[in-house]
């Protein structure tokens, strides 16, 4: 991999994680965005434009579980994957160090105004602008860990093979090349008003994992990984990783050769 490919990763990914985080945080700071679609479609088109920044640099990836899922199905040389993790980790931690000295005075007075002190189980509530949570106070769903764990995995197995669908040259429904990343952010944006309510809909483990270590840094410690059984790594990083996976194998190995298989007419009466 060479600079330009490590460039485009790195750069993509910080797009994406500031606008997607960015507005999980003044969602949470100032009450700007409504509802889950609304953060859905600032998520969705934050990824549409990073991918039409980036990619004519590299893949525009932009997530380690599509990564494994190309390299899985052959699309990207293995070897490539260290330099592709580390861009998209980087990329991520740089985009929460920019959310937090964005925001780091509203959080402060937010946190004072609500008596939360940074650190305490209570302070889920600023730290979840970084890492996703399951399991939050005050929360509505009723999420397990094996719960959070499918979830993740199904959002991220639909994730991926909608990619894989909507950039296979044998799949004719597949938009123009100058439309992929719009049908693409938008696959993103329904995903995440689907598994959102459950998981905060991570489906990436460096956005997950750059932000939250960020938060852990800046006094969040414990907070920013609450789990002691050890859910902030079943859920965030194995569980889209395996998601990707599994996708890609369903795609290469069932849906890929039913798409190349001659077309023949539709005749329902026989």
């Amino acid at each position: 991999m060479n600079a330009k490919e490590f460039t485009g990763e790195l750069l993509g990914t910080f797009i994406l994680v500031l606008f997607g985080c960015g507005s999980v945080a003044v969602t949470v700071l100032f009450g700007e965005y409504t509802g889950i679609f609304q953060i859905g479609m600032a998520w969705g088109i934050g990824v549409m434009l990073a991918i039409y920044l980036t990619r004519h640099l590299s893949c525009a990836h932009l997530n380690p579980a599509v990564s494994i899922g190309m390299a899985v199905s052959k699309r990207m040389a293995a070897r490539k994957l260290p330099a592709y993790l580390t861009a998209q980790l980087l990329g991520a931690f740089l985009a929460g160090w920019a959310i937090f000295f964005l925001f780091a005075p509203s959080i402060e007075a937010y946190e004072s105004a609500h008596g939360i002190l940074r650190g305490s189980a209570e302070s889920v509530a600023t730290a979840k602008m970084f890492g996703e949570y399951y399991v939050q106070p005050g929360g509505m769903a009723v999420v397990s860990m094996p719960l959070a764990i499918a979830a993740e995995t199904f959002g991220t197995f639909l994730l991926v093979l909608l990619i894989f669908a909507l950039t296979e040259g044998c799949n004719v429904g597949r938009p123009s090349d100058a439309m992929a990343p719009v049908f693409i952010g938008l696959t993103v944006a329904s995903i995440i008003c689907l598994i959102a309510p459950l998981t905060q809909a991570g489906l990436n483990p460096a956005r997950d994992f750059g932000p939250r270590l960020v938060a852990w840094i800046m006094g969040w410690g414990s907070a920013a990984f609450p789990d002691s059984s050890g859910g902030f790594f079943w859920v965030y990083i194995l569980a889209p990783v395996v998601g990707g996976i599994l996708a890609a194998l369903f795609f290469l190995y069932v849906f890929e050769p039913l798409m190349k298989q001659k077309s023949i007419p539709c005749d329902c009466d026989k």
